[in-house]
């Protein structure tokens, strides 16, 4: 795909997915700016994607970081952001009524509130252009909840609303979409949740990878670069008819 002449923005990027989306679209000629908490995975990933790359720490759910860094994605690019991917998320496993009140903010915080800051401020710089993609990141448990995953279940669900909402509000200039998987190899969020499974259903990696492929009408979990095709696809030209879709990347294991 061709992305050449055009800026993107990129959250979460110091982590498998965000890093390889950012590289993908680099690739295919864009200029990219990348953002993550983690500054010294962050400074790694800037120097991997190499020239056409680079990046500012910002912690998606302070406003103040965020516009920071969506001025110097802007300064950087002569005013212009044509795509935006949220991918900066957690995850997190517990019995509702074990639940705290801080681990149900922190999850809304980081999964939606920051999808929403950095949107915020990209969208102006998007309508003054008369252009940009949105790809934001939910989830299958978006869509079919899951035990003992209640708080992330509803903060991806959020997500969802957010993207039909704004796909409303934002065309026909801007397309609005985001993309929801399934569990994907050799992530920050499966290897969070492999443990938690691992701890919970004390069971090996082994088994707990056996037994979630099984539910799977393709009889694996999802790759990475699965995952970043389907979201690249979303920021191309291809996709300039779509808007307002959730899109499952799950095997068939999800089928609305």
């Amino acid at each position: 795909m061709d992305f050449s002449g055009k800026t993107a923005l990129i959250t979460g990027a110091a982590g498998a997915i965000g890093k390889a989306i950012a590289a993908e679209l680099a690739t295919g000629g864009a200029k990219v700016f990348i953002t993550d908490i983690n500054k010294d995975a962050l400074d790694a990933a800037v120097k991997e994607i190499g020239d056409d790359c680079l990046g500012l720490i910002a912690d998606v759910t302070k406003a103040d970081q965020v516009q920071k860094a969506v001025n110097a994605a802007s300064d950087a690019y002569d005013g212009r952001i044509d795509i935006l991917v949220n991918v900066a998320g957690i995850i997190g496993q517990g019995n509702v009524e074990d639940i705290t009140e801080d681990q149900w903010d922190t999850m809304m915080a980081v999964n939606c509130k920051g999808t929403f800051l950095f949107t915020k401020y990209v969208v102006p710089l998007m309508k003054a252009n008369h252009y940009g993609k949105i790809v934001n990141f939910s989830s299958k448990s978006g869509k079919t909840g899951s035990a003992t995953m209640s708080h992330y279940c509803a903060a991806k669900a959020a997500i969802i609303g957010f993207t039909q909402a704004l796909a409303y509000e934002l065309a026909p200039d801007i397309n609005v979409n985001c993309v929801c998987p399934g569990i994907t190899e050799n992530t920050g969020v499966w290897k969070t949740a492999s443990s938690g499974y691992i701890e919970n259903l004390n069971m090996s990696f082994d088994e707990v990878v056996k037994k979630f492929s099984a539910k799977v009408p393709l009889g694996r979990l999802a790759k990475i670069e699965e995952v970043t095709a389907v979201t690249t696809f979303l920021c191309s030209k291809g996709a300039d008819y779509m808007t307002g879709q959730a899109i499952n990347i799950t095997g068939g294991r999800e089928m609305h």
